[in-house]
């Protein structure tokens, strides 16, 4: 298992490097296996492309690291967490956050998203179920990383300007409040 982490970090490293200095939509499946020094098969038996590459990366790196917190009721630290890692390869994020198309950049970190507050609310939504049928799983899971994925663009896209420890602050606020206190609130 070792093993097979080792490669996909070598590709997943490749591919940051090769786009730091080649749009995204250039990067040749063959490039990336000759950055990570392996053959085009090992990287198919890895990933169906280099937007699948691409998903790892987010997942992985990013997100991965915020179970642990998320399951321990720790939303802050797991806020300020992603958008630290995001910020530690800011070239690299900034570099792929335009990317447009059928697997947009921010349909990929949307779906990411979308998979981790699914496992966190499929546990917390069942309680609700019976008071709102609606309120699903799915349609938490789906609002919130919206959301999340529009404060998360906006940042990158202003050069990350401010801090983890802010734009988790201005997520936060956003999250916690209804659009009806905030209109209050702006009084």
């Amino acid at each position: 298992m070792e093993e097979r982490r080792d490669i996909e970090q070598d590709l997943a490293d490749s591919l940051k490097r090769l786009a730091l200095t080649i749009p995204f939509e250039k990067i040749t499946i063959r490039q990336i296996t000759d950055g990570a020094g392996v053959i085009r098969v090992t990287f198919y038996n890895h990933f169906k492309d280099k937007y699948d590459l691409l998903e790892w990366i987010i997942q992985t790196e990013i997100l991965t690291p915020v179970g642990i917190l998320l399951n321990n009721h720790m939303y802050r630290d797991a806020l300020i967490l992603i958008f630290s890692n995001l910020q530690k390869e800011k070239d690299f994020y900034t570099h792929v956050v335009n990317l447009e198309g059928q697997n947009s950049f921010q349909d990929i970190v949307r779906n990411s998203i979308r998979k981790l507050l699914l496992e966190l609310f499929t546990v917390q939504a069942l309680h609700s179920a019976e008071k709102h049928p609606w309120l699903t799983s799915d349609y938490l899971a789906a609002y919130y990383a919206e959301s999340m994925t529009f404060v998360v663009i906006n940042w990158i896209k202003n050069g990350m300007t401010i801090s983890a420890e802010e734009v988790s602050t201005i997520y936060e606020y956003i999250a916690r409040r209804s659009m009806w206190d905030v209109l209050e609130e702006l009084r």
